[in-house]
């Protein structure tokens, strides 16, 4: 965890003044402290952080709501379903399933119908904390007044401020509606994720990349927490690695898990893909015509098998044997990229983002530069192959007890200066 001396912006937010009942209920040994995240549909990196703070939330302090911009229903996690959730009124829109990211202009009056609703419940039974986490919109949530809030910030909202290009260069009808969305309403919304930066007492970030932005896009000043790893889980195995290449990750267009399939069919390897999301039936489609177009011109193509979402014990497996994990996109920080070296697997990664604080060259893996098929095939042949020893001790860095300790010193810190 690095500490930041505070900024002029910190300096003039006002200081915590707890009105009694909540002021009386912090003082209590274990606090009441309710939770925000972005959505809840499906667990992936977001979510195994949010699992995790919602497990110590339960073992040391007693738990409130869990407040979401869209809930699914789905089961989760033990912990996280411990929580009852409170969706905001976005959720009762018939297009708040798979259509809720084409949503973004009604994301504000989403917030602002859970900032009702979490006042009113603050009002019938005190907070003492609001810990949210965010990489979309759920870090404008206002706690009541005097109640401190915590972000953890994954990314200021990529769609906004890092990855506009990325997010509007998919393949597909869905592209070409996000662009369309982004163009009319991305100003806006810029202007909106900007002011509601005032709600957020603390910024904790995971990575100095996400900490960076954090600077530059809300000019306020965050701790790095880098987000928990299952490193009792993801362990090595001692078979021999096979010849693939895998990638796991949501089948989103700022992933470019086409960089990593156009230099699978091109180098004739064979590449799987662990995911699902929006450009599934897009990628798919890709892989087959770049397997035509290298089979026409060089007889030989690689091979590409989709495998979807699989259960964590096949994904560990596929962690073991792999030759490689390939990482393309520009990531905050990259919980499967130490996931896998968890599992002894190096990593190919693009030479950006959070890769930089999570891959060691030549040591746990090999980065690109240029984001294309080529020099992606280049890190390929440079990533060692005897790396196993090395990835698991770069893993265990950011092993669960680290971030434990890490949040439960941040949660203290916060109710101790909700009191003053």
């Amino acid at each position: 965890m690095v500490d930041h001396a505070p900024t002029a912006a910190d300096k003039n937010k006002p200081a915590f003044s707890m009105d009694r009942k909540a002021g009386e209920h912090a003082r209590t040994r274990r606090a009441r402290i309710a939770l925000a995240h972005d959505w809840l549909v499906a667990m992936r990196g977001g979510e195994l952080v949010l699992d995790r703070i919602a497990r110590i939330v339960r073992a040391d302090h007693t738990p409130a709501n869990l407040y979401t911009l869209f809930n699914s229903g789905a089961k989760l996690t033990e912990a996280i379903d411990a929580f009852p959730r409170v969706a905001s009124r976005l959720n009762k829109l018939p297009m708040s399933g798979k259509l809720r990211r084409w949503m973004l202009a009604m994301y504000p009056s989403g917030v602002e119908s859970l900032r009702i609703r979490l006042d009113r419940d603050h009002e019938h039974e005190p907070i003492g904390l609001l810990i949210s986490t965010s990489s979309c919109a759920i870090k404008a949530l206002a706690a009541p007044p005097g109640v401190p809030h915590i972000c953890y910030c994954h990314t200021p909202a990529r769609y906004l401020w890092s990855q506009q290009d990325e997010y509007s260069s998919g393949r597909g009808l869905a592209a070409r509606l996000r662009k369309r969305g982004l163009s009319s309403k991305g100003d806006a919304l810029r202007e909106w994720d900007i002011k509601t930066v005032r709600t957020v007492d603390v910024f904790l970030a995971n990575s100095n990349h996400t900490r960076e932005l954090i600077q530059n896009v809300y000019q306020r000043e965050a701790r790095v927490v880098y987000p928990p790893v299952r490193t009792e889980f993801f362990t090595p195995a001692t078979e021999e690695r096979q010849d693939f290449w895998l990638v796991v990750s949501a089948l989103e267009p700022y992933k470019r898990i086409d960089l990593a399939i156009e230099a699978a069919i091109i180098g004739r390897k064979r590449l799987m893909v662990v995911g699902s999301g929006s450009q599934a039936k897009a990628l798919r489609k890709h892989a087959a015509r770049v397997g035509k177009q290298v089979k026409k011109t060089r007889g030989v193509a690689g091979s590409v098998e989709f495998l979807g979402r699989v259960p964590d014990e096949q994904l560990r497996t596929l962690y073991q044997r792999a030759r490689l994990l390939v990482f393309p996109q520009i990531e905050d920080l990259g919980i499967v990229a130490l996931e896998a070296q968890a599992c002894g697997c190096p990593v190919v990664a693009r030479r950006a983002g959070g890769a930089l604080e999570t891959v060691l060259e030549g040591r746990t893996g090999s980065f690109f530069d240029e984001p294309n098929a080529q020099a992606l095939l280049a890190a390929a042949d440079a990533c060692p192959k005897d790396a196993g020893e090395n990835c698991r001790a770069n893993a265990e860095r950011f092993s669960e007890q680290v971030f434990d300790q890490a949040i439960r010193a941040e949660i203290a810190r916060a109710l101790r200066s909700g009191q003053r």
